[in-house]
C-alpha cells in the first residue's frame, strides 16, 4: 500500500467523534467531581452500597482521568476503554436505573 493510498477520515465523521468525546468527557467529569468533592448523593449511594467512601474516591479518580484522556487524542481509544471497563464494574450498583449506565457504557467503548 503507497502512501498515497490512505485516505484520511471525512471532516464530518471526525467533527461526530470530537462531539460525542466532548459529551462523555463532560458527563464522566462530573460524574467524578462530584465523587471526589463529596456530594450527598454520591456519599449516600456509597454508604447504600457498603463499599466504603475510600471507593468512591477511587472511582471518581479514574472517571476524572478517564474524561481528560478523552480529550487527548493519543490517549482518547484506550480512555474509552478505561471508561468503558469503570462502566461494567458500576452496573452492579445502579440495578435499579441501569438504562444512563448502559448508554455511556456503550458511548465510552465506542470512542
Amino acid at each position: 500500500m503507497s502512501v498515497t493510498s490512505i485516505q484520511t477520515a471525512r471532516p464530518s465523521r471526525r467533527i461526530g467523534a470530537w462531539t460525542l468525546q466532548g459529551i462523555l468527557a463532560t458527563a464522566f467529569l462530573a460524574a467524578g467531581v462530584a465523587k471526589l468533592t463529596g456530594a450527598p448523593f454520591m456519599v449516600d449511594l456509597f454508604a447504600q452500597i457498603g463499599v466504603g467512601q475510600w471507593f468512591r474516591f477511587v472511582t471518581g479518580a479514574v472517571e476524572v482521568a478517564g474524561a481528560v484522556a478523552l480529550l487527548v487524542p493519543g490517549l482518547a481509544s484506550g480512555a474509552g476503554l478505561w471508561l468503558g471497563v469503570t462502566m461494567i464494574g458500576h452496573q452492579p450498583g445502579t440495578s435499579d436505573h441501569p438504562r444512563p449506565a448502559q448508554c455511556a457504557r456503550c458511548l465510552s467503548a465506542t470512542g
